[in-house]
């Protein structure tokens, strides 16, 4: 690991911005599916996506708060192609009503970013599930626009360095929820999310298709640190936190970088970190644990949809 700040093997470090890591990159003619986009480094990246020429679909739950951070992309942007859907990510109901309003609308799809959920609550791996699961339901078209297209289609799950804090055997299926170690379950969910990675890496190279699911670490970012200090304080640690936390332009980076960059091309089944491949825990190569966590990813949102629709 790099020392914070100093640049790794890409040419890139830390303190790269979403915009420095796309630089001359031509995005124009893909199309991006964003989720969380609405707010955060959510927003950066939609925007810094658009700024290079991607189409990008914004999967909002609050579609008037997405409308809005459209508005503003677009004064921002001249000319950038952006569209709002609604997407409830705690809801399979949600997520198979996005997949089959998104097929209707016969658009391609060359980048799925599932972006939200990235601080979700450590109770709810069930969301989890369902997030990690909101990609196979775009697997059909991203696979449709690869070969027509002959572009690679790249499948980014934002995850965190608090998968290295999950249970000592990584997952535990029969204790999902389990609310007696809040940073543990919440290690679990992100340990999920590169598993998943890894896993989607596997069957996309069975199926011969140009699709590559890459995991990542966006990195501490440093926004509304006043909510948790008095005024004084709050002075204080923020004239620390710069120097150790990221803002939000840089927070975005790697997740634009793993999604446009040509560097990343035909790499997949990796874990990023500050616009480079890092090192994640040994656990995240074990290729029996991340078919376990997809099987039962998807016997659970299944069982779930079941009974939604019931």
């Amino acid at each position: 690991m790099w020392f914070f700040g100093s640049k790794g093997a890409s040419g890139f470090s830390s303190r790269s911005t979403a915009e420095e890591v796309t630089h001359g990159v031509d995005g124009t003619g893909l199309t991006a599916i964003v989720t969380g986009a609405s707010s955060g480094i959510g927003v950066e990246t939609a925007r810094v996506l658009s700024l290079r020429g991607v189409h990008v679909v914004m999967a909002v739950r609050n579609t008037d708060s997405g409308a809005k951070v459209k508005e503003d992309i677009v004064k921002q942007v001249p000319g950038a192609k952006l569209d709002v859907m609604e997407l409830d990510l705690s809801s399979m109901q949600s997520v198979r009503k996005f997949a089959s309003e998104y097929k209707s609308t016969g658009l391609p799809l060359n980048l799925l970013i599932n972006n939200a959920g990235i601080m979700a609550c450590p109770f709810m791996l069930s969301k989890d599930n369902i997030e990690l699961q909101f990609a196979t339901n775009h697997l059909d078209t991203m696979k449709s626009t690869s070969r027509e297209s002959k572009r690679e289609g790249r499948i980014v799950n934002l995850s965190s360095e608090a998968h290295r804090f999950s249970y000592p055997e990584g997952v535990r299926f029969d204790k999902i929820n389990d609310k007696s170690s809040s940073m543990r379950a919440y290690g679990q969910s992100k340990l999920c999310n590169v598993l998943h990675a890894n896993e989607l890496t596997k069957q996309l190279k069975e199926d011969g298709v140009n699709i590559t699911a890459n995991s990542l670490h966006p990195g501490a970012i440093m926004t509304n640190l006043g909510r948790y200090f008095n005024p004084y304080l709050a002075v204080a640690v923020g004239a620390v936190a710069k120097y150790i936390l990221k803002s939000v332009p840089q927070g975005a980076a790697t997740t634009c970088y793993v999604a446009l960059n040509p560097q990343v091309a035909g790499v997949s089944g990796e874990y990023f970190q500050d616009s480079n491949i890092a090192k994640p825990l040994p656990l995240v190569k074990d290729t029996e644990l991340a078919k376990k966590v997809w099987d039962f990813s998807t016997k659970l949102t299944d069982s779930q949809s079941g009974e939604s629709s019931s």
